[in-house]
């Protein structure tokens, strides 16, 4: 530990020389710390990768292993005799993607209402609605599950997906890229050659919209991939489950396989990786919005 400590010591003085005394050092410099954080936040994706092809025993020796193995497909073959990923692989698509697609929706109408139109009581409404973003989720946890009893949704995807489907967060998010990057005069064009508020919306601001339809959806998207909490208690059948109630699954007191787990872990991520990577160009540009102003 003294050892590290004193590399990490050596190495910052370095940086600080060679930003301080060389030119371009600055840069240098900079590019050098985000690589190093960068490479930090890959390393438990990367051990994730690496334990999935290694059996427990493998996983719990000492030193750890750092490199693939050979035990990847009886990591499958354990994984597929444990657990059903192909159906909680389906039902937490179902769900993610239905959910985002109607958060997409729902909330670039909302955040467009509020940025264009003037209406009475607007501000005070948006008010009201950050004030609802001030409130801890785990508060109406309780008050959710009833109404989602009363209303039958118990084992049904639609509790998962429509209580949240026009959130606060997803408003104001719209609201704000609306008000910073549609221009006034493109609305007022397509009004001039007759189109609708409806036309003017899904033909001239949407497009317009997709920064902000990629950074948000791919938010959301996460969010509820990864959830927990909700399907643990609204799906209580096993054809039901999501991938995160499934990894709950495999671990269990008589010994977990960590390896065909890590495996199964893996196949949860996946999906996200291929979705930020496929929607990383709007994602920076939607975050970076703002700028440009009429």
């Amino acid at each position: 530990m003294i050892t590290l400590l004193i590399l990490i010591l050596i190495t910052v003085v370095v940086l600080i020389a060679i930003a301080k005394f060389i030119p371009g050092g600055r840069k240098f410099s900079t590019y050098f710390i985000l690589g190093c954080i960068a490479l930090i936040m890959l390393i438990p994706f990367y051990m994730m990768f690496v334990m999935s092809t290694h059996t427990t025993n493998e996983i719990y020796s000492f030193p750890p292993a750092v490199w693939f193995g050979q035990s990847l497909g009886e990591n499958f073959t354990n994984m597929a005799a444990a657990v059903n990923i192909p159906r909680a692989f389906l039902n937490s698509c179902i769900i993610t993607i239905s959910y985002t697609t109607l958060v997409l929706l729902f909330c670039s109408m909302g955040g467009y209402a509020f940025a264009v139109y003037d209406f009475p009581g607007r501000k005070k409404l948006f008010a009201i609605l950050l004030a609802t973003m001030m409130i801890p989720w785990t508060a109406g946890i309780i008050p959710w599950f009833i109404m989602m009893s009363r209303f039958g949704w118990i084992n049904d995807f639609k509790a998962l997906i429509i209580p949240g489907c026009a959130n606060a967060f997803g408003i104001f998010w719209m609201r704000q890229y609306c008000q910073n990057n549609v221009p006034t005069s493109l609305m007022e064009a397509a009004r001039i050659d007759g189109c609708s508020e409806w036309t003017i919306f899904f033909r001239v601001i949407a497009p317009v919209l997709l920064p902000a339809y990629a950074s948000l959806g791919i938010m959301q998207f996460v969010n509820v991939w990864n959830d927990f909490m909700q399907p643990l208690m609204i799906l209580r059948k096993d054809e039901l489950q999501t991938l995160p109630l499934l990894l709950k699954t495999m671990v269990s007191d008589r010994g977990t396989d960590y390896g065909a787990m890590m495996l199964a872990s893996t196949c949860a991520v996946l999906p996200l990786l291929i979705a930020f990577l496929s929607a990383s160009k709007f994602f920076m540009s939607g975050l970076t919005a703002g700028a440009i102003k009429e």
